[in-house]
């Protein structure tokens, strides 16, 4: 279920003063829509800049994932946003971040933000994984392989950031920018091409032109056939989870775009 939002005004006291005393006075609040994973998300403007807002509260069951942005940050930049920021202050878990001017990534068949998305995907494939506290892949995905040892082949040392919504793509004139690392993971170098394969399906492509848009992606080329027909198998069924029995448009999309993919690999051996 998505994190409850909250204005900035609807922040506490403490909390607001905490966010002031790190950036400055603030002039103007921008409130945006908030993602799955934050309830707080706004543009705060000040006398220096525009500053991004997200946080938690301190008690909230993915309060972790507040932390986890935080020390992934150092090691991602520039391909995400600088963090400026994470302050734990009036009951709320908040992060404050160098604001991108661009535009969500659009994904469609023929989107001239295609090339950047997948440069980003380049850019991250040549990172190497931090030395943190990171999910791990193989564990992440346990539950919804049809063999448990079919999770083996998910296992690897590469940094992955396995959330490619494209609201977390934010593109400017030159590139893509990366955001939300709250579920960065580690695991197999090919997965993250996966986890796109099935938004770009969802945003109108074929699996097999899916498939091919990642297919420039070395990590990709490289990945075992049967460990990805395992993964789109394991995707469908996640999809299935988090679109639940009466789904909203959005969660069945992607549920059916995970199943047609997972359909395709299946029919393809």
């Amino acid at each position: 279920m998505p994190a409850p939002s909250i204005t900035f005004a609807g922040l506490p006291s403490g909390a607001r003063t905490a966010i002031e005393a790190e950036i400055g006075s603030i002039l103007r609040i921008e409130d945006v829509s908030t993602g799955l994973n934050s309830s707080l998300s706004a543009l705060a403007h000040t006398a220096s800049g525009v500053v991004f807002l997200k946080g938690l509260r301190a008690d909230h069951r993915w309060v972790w994932t507040q932390q986890r942005e935080a020390d992934v940050n150092p090691y991602v930049t520039p391909l995400a946003p600088r963090l400026l920021f994470h302050v734990i202050a009036g009951g709320w878990d908040l992060l404050g971040f160098e604001a991108i001017d661009g535009h969500h990534a659009d994904y469609s068949p023929g989107s001239p933000d295609l090339p950047k998305v997948t440069g980003a995907l380049r850019e991250l494939a040549a990172l190497p994984c931090p030395d943190i506290e990171l999910r791990l892949a193989e564990q992440r995905l346990a539950g919804y392989v049809a063999d448990p040892a079919d999770a083996e082949a998910f296992a690897g040392d590469a940094l992955l950031h396995t959330d490619w919504n494209n609201h977390n793509v934010l593109i400017t004139h030159d590139r893509a920018h990366l955001v939300d690392w709250g579920w960065a993971t580690r695991g197999a170098a090919w997965l993250d091409p996966a986890h796109l394969v099935i938004w770009l399906i969802s945003a109108g492509h074929t699996p097999s032109a899916a498939e091919a848009m990642v297919a420039i992606i070395p990590t990709w080329v490289s990945a075992p056939p049967r460990a990805v027909d395992a993964f789109a198998h394991a995707s469908a069924n996640l999809w299935k989870e988090i679109a639940g029995s009466a789904p909203d448009a959005w969660a069945m999309n992607l549920r059916n775009a995970a199943w047609l993919w997972h359909q395709h690999r299946i029919d393809r051996s």
